[in-house]
């Protein structure tokens, strides 16, 4: 979100600045052009009297120091000057231009043209009747003085940094509300809920911390509702199953065995259903849980039920978790393979930030495109073992809510030579715990 404010504050200061160059360029070029006008009007004046004078016979009152007859040239202008023959350069257009509308200004309509020498200032050349040419050199402009340049510099440098500092307040503002949208979600527990967001700051921030509360008190009104409306599905097919049990005993025994074996199996989904509903909204405390030792257990009373399970490798390693929520979600893991996989192979190693518990087993494995729903509640066709599984299909969903409420993932993919390897990783406790 950082990343974020800094490209908007960023655009907000290359427009601004842009602007700003702009127009104090523009501003530049209009107050060069004015002072160039105003430096045109006297030599302008300044010809079009001298023009007038030689007209009316006054030629033979010019001196050779340049005085015209006491007439005086603009200041910081040199005399003018006879010539014999026109100036050789480049005629400058413009600023023949400019002197030809100044000189129109002051009633006088000769063709004045400008030369530029190449070297030195440019001089006005004023072409008279007996041939000669009247040279008037351009008055020298020193430009704007030093310190309007200093001023202009230091009044850059003050827009450039308000800029700065107002661009960073206003990006910081506007992205405060998806500040709080990236927090909300950082924040969402593995129970789906959104935390409480203060409803303080900006009127933007209020508003935004308003509709994540409201939308986190709606989730959990739904998931609420989802977890009585399972509980009580479960509890309420207890009292037909109850029924039917009674009903059994009139039957055959070949047919009774059939309607207990449907019966058990609605008694494990209901029972399944229940404890999914639990394992959502459970609240074991965590700790510091020797996963090694667990584990062993875990593995040895499957073996005493019957089941085939065998740990070919441990290290010690302490996790992060609940410990009775961990047993129930191993057993759930060590079940699915022993019972669906031929047996089960596990395996514990530890680096220095997690431990990670391997399953593996020698079944047919499951096609890659169901590999995603094997998480899902009440996944229980299993193709790719070529079977119908008993069991109400929540082992692995309820294995995966404990896990992950504890911080951890699972994560399950068909073995190259075969079968399936699930993989549990679970954060270390730290050091003393």
């Amino acid at each position: 979100m950082r990343s974020l404010g800094l490209k908007i504050a960023a655009i907000l200061v290359v427009s601004i600045i842009a602007v700003v160059v702009v127009a104090t360029i523009a501003t530049t070029v209009m107050l060069a052009a004015g002072e160039r006008d105003r430096l045109m009007a006297p030599m302008a004046r300044h010809v079009a009297l001298t023009s007038s004078f030689l007209a009316n016979g006054g030629a033979d009152r010019f001196r050779g120091d340049g005085d015209v007859g006491g007439l005086s040239p603009p200041p910081q202008a040199p005399r003018p000057d006879f010539a014999t023959e026109p100036p050789t350069g480049t005629q400058r257009d413009d600023l023949t231009e400019a002197l030809q509308r100044a000189l129109a200004k002051e009633g006088e309509f000769r063709q004045v043209r400008v030369i530029d020498p190449g070297s030195g200032d440019p001089v006005a050349a004023l072409s008279l009747q007996d041939g000669r040419y009247l040279l008037f050199p351009f008055p020298k402009s020193n430009g704007p003085p030093r310190e309007l340049w200093f001023a202009l510099g230091a009044w850059l440098s003050l827009v450039v940094a308000g800029v700065v500092v107002v661009a960073l307040w206003m990006a910081q503002r506007v992205t405060r509300p998806f500040a709080l949208l990236e927090r909300a979600i950082a924040s969402v527990g593995p129970d789906g809920v959104l935390p409480h967001t203060p409803e303080v700051g900006s009127g933007e921030a209020r508003q935004t911390a308003m509709a994540l509360n409201a939308l986190s008190d709606r989730l959990r009104s739904a998931m609420e509702s989802r977890m009585r409306l399972v509980a009580a599905a479960g509890h309420d097919l207890r009292t037909p199953m109850t029924r039917m049990r009674l009903r059994m005993e009139f039957l055959s025994d070949e047919d009774r065995q059939a309607w207990l074996d449907d019966l058990d199996e609605l008694d494990a989904i209901a029972d399944s259903a229940i404890r999914l509903v639990k394992e959502e909204g459970a609240g074991e405390d965590r700790g510091a849980v020797p996963l090694d030792s667990l584990l062993s257990e875990t593995v040895a009373e499957l073996e005493a039920a019957g089941l085939s399970t065998r740990l070919v490798s441990s290290v010690p390693a302490k996790v992060i978790a609940g410990p009775l929520g961990l047993r129930r979600a191993l057993r759930n893991l060590l079940i699915n393979a022993a019972t669906h996989g031929g047996g089960a192979e596990v395996f514990l190693d530890a680096d220095a930030t997690e431990a990670r518990v391997s399953i593996s087993d020698k079944g047919p494995g499951i096609p890659e495109e169901m590999l995603s729903q094997v998480f899902e509640p009440f996944f229980r066709a299993n193709p790719g073992r070529m079977q119908v599984s008993k069991g109400a299909g929540l082992g692995l969903a309820i294995a995966r809510e404990i896990v992950e409420r504890f911080g951890g993932s699972i994560m399950i993919s068909n073995r190259p030579e075969g079968g399936l390897l699930q993989v549990v990783r679970l954060r270390l406790a730290p050091l003393g715990d």
